[in-house]
């Protein structure tokens, strides 16, 4: 997963884009970047590491304008280490277009042949999104020849490129001279809302992977971007939106209102955090069904996601629910670190005990979900050095058994605990007493009763369902492999960049 953003407005939207980035922070720690117009010249900075960090003053002076874009990167293409893949790309014709895409193309290296083959285009890069960028431009390139650009020969293109494009999509991009363009992949998987604040004089538009980036910086929530659907705001502050897929069908990504999203966000309609409470209730049942109640003194959360759940859960028994674990907030989330190395050192330096809380008592645990299982492991240890009597652990999802290949780091099977592991040998492994999984139909369930026009989830990761229907298994060997190449050091002093020079603003 990745955080993208995009706003136009009268007014200078550099320190905007910088304070929405910082909003999705959680959705991307690797690197970010910030792109400005002004007029049809880009101005662009990237960089590895957090917003805070790659922002300086001097950044912030050089991109002038009132159109851009940014993106928070969490890499699951390409390679984690390259500061040349970091995000936005940009293409210099036709017009000159920058580009931020959260997910996955499944066909990236398909597409990557054809560019090459066909389209006479160059690709630099093992990133999708360079991918990505190259189709769009070169679909704008054909409906646009010899034409004015419209906001029909641009939805034209948005077509091409659902037709030619499979996987997982949510792109915010720069036309330069023209405006902002925003799409989603005709499934929906990964999520896309506009908003608005209105000003005496004008009205300003923003983008972004979540609502929490809109009220966060002033704006209000208008909509989610529909499956399929692209968004075409001029220079002259114009809203245009066309329906430009085929078939589409709204799938989002149930591991959004898992773990991925912010608690405060709103995601096709429902609130994250109500999606969150729902999944506690029908996890309390699942506990009662496994054990009795009688038998858990205290409702202990694992921060910070699964405590909607966690609170819920507690209510529903009937127990005590306290905050035995303090994190520490200057640590990265671990699931999005790379490499295990890093992940495995974090784990004691996130969290710490609270003995008072777990000494002689039967504990039960709640985390959002299991991945890998070497944090719960080490966090059931936790549990038992701070005098827990018993650890018990239930998580709010289900058993993660497949890869994910729409933009979530687990494509390696061999990484995920749950995959062709018994519920005993899981619990083994982790070192509970007793170990208790969320219900899949239970957990879809308890998102679609927030929005009645949900009609099914892209939850490939719990039932192995992919819903673009082209993944196979030589899909899973290549992902693998190539994650396996990717160099474990983290080493970029001497790496060098691709960005466009930034002249001086006057």
């Amino acid at each position: 997963m990745c955080g993208i953003v995009g706003v136009i407005s009268a007014s200078p939207v550099n320190q905007l884009i910088y304070d929405a980035l910082l909003l999705l922070q959680h959705r991307g720690q690797d690197a970010a970047g910030i792109v400005t117009a002004m007029g049809t010249k880009f101005f662009m900075h990237k960089a590895r590491g957090m917003v805070r960090d790659v922002f300086r003053t001097r950044n912030m002076r050089a991109l002038p304008g009132m159109l851009g874009l940014g993106q928070v990167r969490y890499p699951t293409a390409g390679n984690a280490y390259s500061e040349e893949e970091a995000q936005p790309f940009y293409v210099n014709a036709p017009f000159g277009i920058v580009l931020v895409h959260n997910g996955n193309l499944t066909n990236a290296h398909a597409l990557k042949q054809e560019l090459f083959d066909i389209d006479r285009r160059h690709i630099n890069t093992e990133s999708d999104t360079e991918v990505l960028i190259n189709i769009l431009a070169h679909e704008l390139e054909l409906a646009a020849r010899d034409l004015p650009l419209t906001p029909q020969e641009i939805f034209k293109a948005v077509s091409a490129v659902h037709r030619r494009v499979k996987g997982s999509y949510a792109v915010v991009a720069l036309i330069a001279g023209h405006g902002l363009l925003a799409f989603r992949d005709p499934y929906g998987i990964r999520p896309l809302c506009i908003g608005s604040m209105t000003g005496s004089q004008h009205t300003e538009w923003m983008v972004a992977s979540e609502s929490v980036a809109l009220e966060g910086t002033g704006h209000q929530l208008l909509r989610d971007v529909a499956p399929g659907e692209a968004v075409f705001i001029d220079l002259q502050g114009q809203l245009h939106a066309q329906q430009c897929a085929t078939a589409p069908l709204l799938n989002p990504c149930v591991f959004e209102f898992v773990y991925l999203a912010r608690p405060d966000s709103v995601i096709d309609g429902v609130s994250v955090y109500h999606a969150r409470l729902n999944m506690g209730e029908t996890l309390a049942q699942r506990v009662i069904n496994a054990m009795p109640p009688s038998e858990i003194d205290v409702v202990i959360p694992i921060p910070e996601s699964s405590r909607p759940s966690a609170m819920q859960l507690a209510q529903k028994l009937g127990k005590p629910y306290r905050e035995g674990f303090v994190k520490n907030r200057y640590v990265g989330r671990t699931f999005i670190m790379p490499g295990q190395a890093v992940r495995k050192k974090s784990v004691r330096q996130k969290l710490n005990a609270i003995g008072m809380e777990f000494k002689n008592r039967n504990v039960l645990l709640v985390d959002d979900s299991i991945v890998r299982g070497t944090t719960s492991r080490e966090i059931v240890q936790m549990a038992r050095e701070a005098g827990a009597r018993k650890v018990y652990m239930a998580s709010a999802a289900p058993p993660v058994r497949f890869p994910n290949v729409y933009g979530i780091d687990m494509p390696t099977r061999e990484e995920l605990i749950a995959h062709g592991r018994t519920l005993e040998e899981i619990r083994q492994y982790i070192g509970c007493d007793a170990l208790i999984y969320q219900d899949v139909d239970a957990m879809k369930h308890a998102v679609e009763a927030l929005n009645p026009a949900l009609t099914g989830f892209e939850a490939s990761c719990f039932d192995g369902r992919y819903v673009t229907g082209d993944v196979s298994v030589e899909d899973f060997a290549a992902m693998e492999q190539q994650r396996k190449s990717q160099p474990q050091d983290e080493d970029a002093a001497d790496r060098g960049r691709l960005a466009l020079p930034n002249p001086t603003a006057a």
